[in-house]
């Protein structure tokens, strides 16, 4: 090695500088995911509404799938700042797309967990929700939320045979369960708070994600039980395919709702 050579070697390289993954950095990008949709839902909506509109509901539902797409553009933000390659292997990496393990094994054995999780989050969220709706809060809030944002209103002899519903619902799946959110709670999230936050991360994760709902605020506090259930085995197995599917069993219900709806059957 020559002197020059020598004098480089015992020079520190610096590594390149990450962003923050603490408390602030967290809720940061938990604001931008939540602010928008608070807006879309209650400031934007209402104003593109047509007066006789038989179906005011859809232009609800386009502006929250629009909102979601949006946390798929701020998961690609965040993932470029944190200098992620952008490669399959090393994503997979990062947003623990991957098998669930246990105590460093593979574990399949945990995706048989997904139907009792999923089962817990619905039974859950009925019993806190009919618990927060017969307080004089939830009563309240119930009073004053606008009937567009109720989905089942969309239920009504209108809809029969409005196939772009049923797309609508299909693309709203695929930002709610998959690219948009998902992506950005379970995926993004979730392991960054993992680091901030240690084995509390989970809750932490159940929480931010019910706060996000305030385009649904009077059923906030029954959503908490599934949200946990959604961030809990995917940090215990170190897999954010668990959330995904714990997740889009809720988008087979409104899929097969939607259908039924449109072809007639429900209405």
């Amino acid at each position: 090695m020559s002197a020059i050579d020598r004098s480089h070697a015992l020079v520190p390289v610096s590594a390149p500088a990450k962003p923050a993954s603490g408390t602030a950095a967290i809720l940061l990008i938990w604001l931008a995911a939540a602010a928008p949709m608070a807006v879309l839902a209650w400031v934007v909506a209402p104003r593109l509404m047509t007066p006789g509109d038989p179906l005011p509901g859809l232009v609800f539902w386009r502006l929250m799938v629009a909102g979601m797409a949006w946390q798929t553009v701020l998961s690609v933000i965040v993932l470029r700042l944190e200098g992620v390659p952008f490669r399959p292997a090393a994503l997979a990496r990062r947003l623990w797309l991957a098998t669930p393990t246990w105590r460093g094994r593979p574990a399949i054995a945990a995706f048989l967990l997904v139907p009792v999780f999923a089962a817990v989050g619905f039974v859950g969220d009925d019993a806190a929700s009919a618990w927060f709706q017969g307080t004089a809060l939830g009563q309240t809030l119930a009073a004053h939320t606008p009937a567009f944002a109720f989905i089942e209103h969309l239920a009504t002899p209108d809809a029969r045979g409005r196939w772009d519903i049923l797309v609508l619902a299909l693309v709203s799946s695929l930002f709610n369960y998959g690219l948009g959110e998902a992506l950005l709670f379970h995926g993004v999230l979730l392991p960054r708070m993992e680091k901030a936050w240690g084995r509390w991360a989970w809750l932490g994760n159940g929480v931010l994600f019910t706060a996000y709902h305030a385009h649904k605020f009077w059923i906030m506090p029954g959503l908490l039980i599934s949200c946990l259930c959604y961030s809990l085995p995917a940090q215990i197995f170190r897999s954010s395919w668990l959330a995904v599917l714990i997740h889009a069993v809720e988008g087979v219900v409104l899929i097969v709702a939607v259908l039924a709806v449109v072809t007639g059957a429900a209405v």
